[in-house]
């Protein structure tokens, strides 16, 4: 095997980039003799090559107005919640052309890791920035919160919400205050910000609400709007073949679809393809054997780029859970190897430093990852005994949802969400609980499957009510 000496990371502003600007990349880490692309947690790229070329490197970055780096980890991707933007809960004011003023709105690449989020989705972690952008309910501002440390219980909440066009400005301020290295207090951060920019604040009236932790399952083809649809693709190993999304880009450019967004697990979604090439892009994904229906329980895995050793440790755990016919939705996991990697999944299987081949189970405060407080379940542990514990703590999580019901619910609600029932949709596996009713079809909650329309369809992927089988 040849040793790979360079590791090529491009910056990809929100995870939002051009089907003609990563056919340009992908070109490029071939031409490097790159055998496959891999995507970051941070919704950045990376490629390996034997050797770099700084010159051709230059001139093909500079071409798609694209910064990159070469091993150094000096710098850092802006991540958003763009890919989730029409596909999940979202803020009515938080359009499209709002992620793109924003991320514009940075002419310099940030050192300090920053998010621009909202917080109505679920599919992107809220508080894996140094500088966290939340979207609030008034239209164009934001909450702030900062947060330098993995032990930093909380984020630290600016008293004010800042205005869209002042985010880059507030950004670069903070990255200037070299907040940890002057050991600044954060009421010394408040007062620069504050008294030393001329910033478009309104005070915090109203908290900030979190979203609900069930994670979406963001894989196939799915219904966007009456005749459009949104492809989520997700390779098992994280090593996308460059000939696949060559091709992928090229139908992309032949049917207008013009962004492809990058999400933090590793995988991508097309977003906008039209209902008459449907069936071409199911023939394109069957040309090349792609399989677009892996289990719930792959996909919701958080692991180190390029990590082999978390990699076979994931798929070892996948096919152990998987055969035990173990539920885990609504679950996430974090495999962390090493120190620098930020926790944002609700169970973590950390390695154990002072105990050579044993791991720690950690898992988050009500299994809320948004909590970010983590507590040990065990301790130096060996491989073998970690799928039974996990095992144990999905059912500590499911015992920890019936037990908030019974504890926050009325006698009558309790009696009522006692007889609701669960429906799944055989096709996306996309759950319809009665509790709940569909608020995107304007389903009322309480509503029972068989008082549904005849013309009731799957919000995700649009198939009618015999699709639906009962499941709780």
């Amino acid at each position: 095997m040849v040793k790979i000496k360079e590791l090529v990371r491009v910056f990809v502003k929100g995870g939002i980039i051009s089907p003609g600007d990563l056919l340009k990349t992908i070109e490029l880490a071939e031409r490097l003799g790159a055998s496959c692309i891999h995507f970051g947690s941070r919704q950045d790229i990376l490629f390996s090559v034997k050797e770099s070329d700084q010159h051709l490197l230059n001139a093909a970055f500079e071409a798609i107005n694209t910064s990159y780096e070469i091993n150094t980890f000096e710098y850092q991707n802006i991540a958003s919640s763009y890919a989730a933007l029409d596909l999940l809960p979202s803020k009515k004011w938080l359009a499209s052309h709002i992620y793109h003023y924003v991320l514009d709105s940075f002419d310099y690449l940030p050192s300090l890791r920053i998010n621009i989020v909202d917080p109505s989705q679920s599919l992107v972690p809220l508080f894996t920035g140094n500088i966290n952008f939340l979207a609030s309910n008034q239209e164009n501002f934001w909450y702030l919160y900062l947060r330098f440390s993995e032990n930093q219980a909380k984020p630290w909440q600016f008293p004010f919400l800042i205005y869209s066009e002042d985010i880059a400005k507030a950004s670069q301020a903070v990255e200037e205050m070299e907040i940890v290295k002057n050991k600044l207090t954060w009421q010394q951060v408040q007062e620069k910000l504050t008294s030393g920019l001329d910033l478009n604040t309104q005070p915090v009236k109203e908290q900030l609400v979190y979203p609900d932790t069930n994670f979406p399952y963001y894989e196939g083809i799915n219904r966007m709007t009456d005749d459009k649809y949104w492809l989520g693709l997700y390779w098992r190993n994280n090593q996308f073949n460059i000939d696949i999304l060559k091709a992928i880009c090229e139908r992309c450019l032949n049917t207008g679809v013009g962004k492809l967004s990058l999400t933090p697990w590793k995988s991508f979604v097309i977003k906008g393809i039209f209902e008459k090439h449907r069936v071409g892009w199911e023939k394109l994904m069957g040309k090349f054997g792609m399989n677009l229906r892996h289990s719930a329980l792959e996909l919701n895995w958080h692991l180190p780029a390029l990590d082999q050793e978390a990699l076979e440790l994931k798929n070892h755990l996948v096919r152990t859970l998987d055969q035990q016919d173990i539920s885990t939705y609504g679950l996430t996991f974090t495999i962390k190897t090493t120190d620098d990697i930020t926790l944002f999944t609700s169970i973590v299987i950390e390695k154990n430093h002072l105990k050579p081949d044993t791991y720690n189970i950690l898992y988050s405060r009500d299994f809320d990852p948004n909590s970010m407080e983590y507590s040990c379940y065990a301790q130096g542990v060996v491989k073998d005994v970690i799928a039974p514990l996990l095992i144990e703590l999905s059912h500590l999580y499911y015992e920890h949802l019936e037990e908030d019901v019974s504890i926050t619910a009325t006698p009558a609600e309790r009696e009522k969400q006692i007889q609701g029932s669960a429906y799944q949709c055989k096709n996306c596996l996309t759950v319809y609980d009665e509790k709940y009713g569909d608020t995107q079809a304007g389903v009322a909650a309480g509503t029972s499957f068989a008082a549904l329309p005849e013309d009731y369809r799957c919000s995700l992927c649009g198939g009618g009510k015999e699709l639906y089988e009962k499941i709780g």
